[in-house]
Order: structure tokens, then C-alpha cells, then sequence
């Protein structure tokens, strides 16, 4: 089972490196793109890889700020106990409210469904992850079921996932965030930050959200996220044929 299951990782890991690259380029637009090959050059040693990986409490546009993170200099080194700027949607967090827009990312929609799905399906998520045209999408993919287009079953309906769950968000988030490091092989601690105990911060967050308030706020995230990719769970993936 371990074997199995680390080799359905490699396969995710492997899937998102030059996936990655690519929707980086296309939406973000960046001055110096993302090598789809060559992982040496992103984590905070590119300008546009830097800017999603740092703390939402850090401000990626200083100088000081990509000094101190690249230097791992005292109050600037990278933990799991942060949140990431590219768990946010438009990849900016409210430091008024550090819950707002977290885990609404399109790279976090694009990669869910490359993995649980398939790399086309991720296309259909906006650049500026606006849910109301992943959902239209969704719908537009419905429509094509019962058209003469073929289709196949994807990993979600082979391991039964009807739901997005909170583990599978906090899987696909450490995905991507070894897709964004300089890494080249997995490992489960990268320098100062720990794989295992992001996983575990983001189960927490959902699983363990403290009072009703907090509650609340969770169930209606999941929902959100349900909205997003509630068909592509549920229905057959298309293969579109000439």
C-alpha cells in the first residue's frame, strides 16, 4: 500500500511540474517565466515562484523582505506555520482578516483538478478564479455528456471521492507548493519547512475550526469549493473526439 501510494504521488508530483510552469506564464505573465523543465530556477529564487511561497504576513515587494527570505535571516525564514500567498485568491491575503480568500487560489482549483481529474479540466478555471465561470464551465461539460463525445472515468470516481474534502485540499496544497520550491526530488522537510505539519495546519483549519463562528465559515468554504467541482467529481470526464 505504501509503494502504491508513493508512486501515485511521484505520478502527481511529476504531472504538476511542467503544469505549473505553464499556467504561471499564461496567467501571471511574469517578466522571467517559470522553466516547465528546470526546478532550479523557482522557489524564492524566481521573482513570480518567491511572491506565491512567501508568508502572507510578509510583503514579497521589499527588498528587505526577498533578502531576509533568501537569506534565512531571523524573522524571515519559511515555515509551515505560516499561510502561503498562493493559497489566496488573486494570491493576496487581507491582513485585516488572514481567513479571508484563503484556500480559493486558481492555481489550488487548476492543480485539484489536474490531479483528481485530468490537465484539460483545469483549464476551464479562470485566471482571476472567479467560481461563477468555473461553474458555468461545469455546466457547459454536463451538456456534453449526453452529445456523441466519448467518455472516462478519472481518479475521483476510481477512489470514490463524491465531495472535496479537507484532506484532499491539504494534499493538492502540498503538491503545489513542492511544484512552486526549488526542489527536485520529494522530500518531506524542505529547510525550515515541513510537509507533514502544513498537511496537518490545513486538516486543522477545517477540522478543527474553533467555535461555531469559525464552523461556519468552513462549511460554507467547502461548499464553495463543491460549487467549483461538484460535476467534474460526479460526472465522467470527457474525451473530445473529431
Amino acid at each position: 500500500l505504501r509503494q502504491g501510494a508513493d508512486s501515485a504521488r511521484g505520478d502527481d508530483t511529476s504531472k504538476l511540474k511542467s503544469l505549473v510552469a505553464d499556467w504561471i506564464n499564461r496567467d501571471l505573465k511574469p517578466a522571467f517565466p517559470v522553466d516547465p523543465e528546470d526546478k532550479y530556477c523557482r522557489g524564492f529564487v524566481s521573482d513570480v515562484c518567491g511572491r506565491l511561497l512567501c508568508p502572507t504576513e510578509l510583503d514579497w515587494n521589499s527588498p528587505v523582505v526577498k533578502a531576509g527570505i533568501r537569506d534565512r535571516i531571523d524573522g524571515y525564514v519559511v515555515t509551515e506555520m505560516s499561510w502561503p500567498a498562493f493559497l489566496y485568491e488573486k494570491y493576496t491575503a487581507d491582513q485585516e482578516n488572514l481567513e479571508e480568500g484563503l484556500f480559493k487560489s486558481t492555481l489550488l482549483l487548476q492543480a485539484f483538478k489536474a490531479i483528481f481529474t485530468s490537465p484539460s479540466s483545469a483549464r476551464d478555471v479562470a485566471g482571476d478564479g472567479d467560481a461563477a465561470n468555473i461553474i458555468e464551465a461545469n455546466r457547459r461539460a454536463k451538456k456534453d455528456v449526453f452529445s456523441s463525445k466519448k467518455v472516462k472515468t478519472h481518479v475521483a470516481q476510481i477512489i470514490k471521492m463524491h465531495t472535496v474534502t479537507p484532506r484532499s485540499i491539504a494534499y493538492v496544497s502540498c503538491q503545489l507548493r513542492f511544484a512552486l520550491s526549488s526542489v527536485t526530488s520529494w522530500r518531506s522537510v524542505d529547510g525550515d519547512f515541513d510537509y507533514i505539519l502544513f498537511w496537518k495546519n490545513i486538516v486543522d483549519f477545517f477540522e478543527r475550526a474553533p467555535g461555531r463562528a469559525s464552523q461556519q465559515k468552513v462549511k460554507r468554504l467547502l461548499a464553495w469549493w463543491s460549487r467549483c467541482i461538484r460535476y467534474i467529481l460526479n460526472g465522467p470526464q470527457l474525451i473530445f473526439v473529431s
